[in-house]
């Protein structure tokens, strides 16, 4: 059985495991981790596989902004490609639109087209690029941002926003387990 729930601080030490093995260059700190599942400005979520954390996911949305971020999504490499992935994803912009959030935003590893692929799937459009961004791995991060207020009530883009975001047609037959991750320090990493 498979469901999302909200993350704790009880759920630590699998997320940290998680973050480990996603991100061997560049992982949070466990204190990092810690900071933001209590933040009030966060939201963190867990996926839960047969009594299993096989992912995670978090937002940040400061109260009354109309702006957020989606800090990080990462699935276990064994629990990829079965949408759990984009599960993550929705649930997140699910909950940014509920706070009043009108642009989400994100960055990702330029380097990693299958989360690239699940973000534009979802709506998001590349809005710009910082230059080897990720360290110390030298690889760029591309910015990306979802404008939440064009979304329908079912979390989905309007076909008008999908069809003009000039996005690869591979991206819809792209496997969608792809991994984000967001420094709230120095920005996303994915």
């Amino acid at each position: 059985m498979t469901a999302v729930r909200d993350a704790g601080v009880g759920d630590l030490a699998a997320i940290m495991a998680l973050e480990r093995a996603s991100f061997p260059t560049d992982a949070w700190t466990e204190r990092t981790m810690h900071d933001e599942l209590v933040s009030p400005h966060g939201r963190y979520l867990v996926l839960e596989a047969d009594g299993a954390v096989v992912g995670y996911a978090g937002l940040r949305v400061v109260a009354g902004s109309r702006e957020g971020d989606i800090q990080t999504i990462a699935v276990a490499a064994a629990s990829r490609g079965r949408g759990w992935g984009r599960m993550l994803l929705t649930a997140l912009m699910e909950e940014a639109t509920h706070r009043g959030v009108r642009e989400l935003f994100l960055e990702v590893r330029a380097d990693n087209p299958v989360a690239q692929a699940l973000y534009s799937s979802a709506g998001f459009v590349e809005i710009g690029r910082r230059p080897r961004y990720y360290q110390p791995d030298d690889v760029d991060a591309i910015v990306m941002r979802a404008d939440l207020a064009r979304r329908e009530p079912s979390g989905t883009p309007p076909e008008s926003a999908i069809q003009t975001e000039n996005r690869p047609e591979s991206a819809d037959g792209a496997r969608i387990d792809g991994v984000l991750h967001v420094d709230p320090a120095r920005g996303a990493k994915g």
